[in-house]
């Protein structure tokens, strides 16, 4: 045999050695009888990690409506990136990506372990763009501090999908229906930021002090309430056009959006709902006049 021809030989059995256990990889997790829902969760303060609020208190209820998950796939606000990566290492970090808060913020770890085989099944099934598999990031406080209230004891793998910030928006919700398998294997997919996310005209009613405690102040401007409303009826209407060309909906748009970073992950849950999915709105608050709280459950 010639030289090139073993070489040629060697690949060919190196490549199909990859693809089956790539293969076998992708049934780690069986198909079930029913699908997860997806959340799209407004996570608002870091704070709400340890307050005992009206909208942690909702995360924990929702932990307790929902089927058990196998794991849980978050897709966080706060984890912007060239190309999209997902977490793949077996003990996740739990970052602390914040100032000037409490000690006690500080001190909360989350040691969920993480699932590198289903890092390697999601990188299977999205096939629209290459998948990094990440071992440096871990769990940013987009997804700890809702999933520490939903699942307190840290016994649910979680993983993250970071959100490259130099695609359109349009490509983060045609990726997210890649994912979809993973509803039917237990996988519980939330989209963690804020549909109305504008903090530098974050503002509080007349005798409120200003403070980063105070975030949870209800109190919302004319137009972050009327995108809260308008947000809501292309949701529950499965009008997904607009929100995905959200620059397209006005001036009142341009201030709930300034930036995309917090409302990416919405379109995430957005990809990820069928016809047939029944959609709930819980924590459907306005804060510190800029931010909005709304939450959805789909399915």
């Amino acid at each position: 045999m010639q030289r090139r021809d073993f070489i040629t030989s060697i690949l060919g059995i190196c490549t199909m050695s990859t693809h089956n256990t790539l293969v076998s990889l992708a049934d780690t997790l069986p198909l079930l009888d029913y699908k997860m829902p997806v959340l799209f969760i407004g996570h608002g303060s870091p704070m709400n990690a340890i307050e005992d609020n009206e909208f942690s208190k909702r995360w924990q209820k929702m932990g307790a409506e929902i089927p058990q998950p196998k794991a849980v796939l978050c897709v966080s606000a706060h984890w912007l990136t060239r190309g999209t990566h997902i977490t793949a290492m077996a003990n996740p970090k739990t970052i602390h990506d914040f100032g000037g808060f409490p000690q006690a913020l500080f001190d909360v770890q989350y040691p969920a372990k993480g699932s590198p085989q289903l890092a390697q099944e999601a990188k299977i099934l999205i096939k629209s763009t290459e998948v990094g598999l990440d071992h440096d990031w871990g769990l940013d406080h987009g997804t700890w501090s809702v999933i520490r209230r939903m699942y307190p004891n840290a016994d649910i793998p979680v993983l993250q999908l970071s959100i490259d910030y130099y695609k359109p928006p349009q490509y983060h919700y045609d990726l997210a229906k890649e994912l979809a398998e993973l509803r039917q294997k237990g996988v519980l997919i939330i989209g963690s930021g804020n549909m109305v996310h504008n903090l530098r005209m974050v503002g509080f009613p007349p005798g409120q002090e200003r403070s980063r405690m105070g975030f949870n102040v209800e109190y919302g401007y004319d137009w972050a309430l009327e995108m809260n409303v308008l947000f809501k009826k292309h949701i529950q209407d499965h009008n997904h056009r607009p929100l995905v060309d959200y620059k397209s909906l006005g001036n009142a748009a341009t201030l709930a959006i300034p930036t995309p970073d917090h409302y990416y992950p919405l379109l995430y849950t957005l990809g990820l709902q069928d016809k047939e999915d029944n959609i709930a709105f819980f924590n459907d608050k306005a804060v510190a006049g800029s931010l909005t709280m709304t939450s959805v459950k789909i399915g």
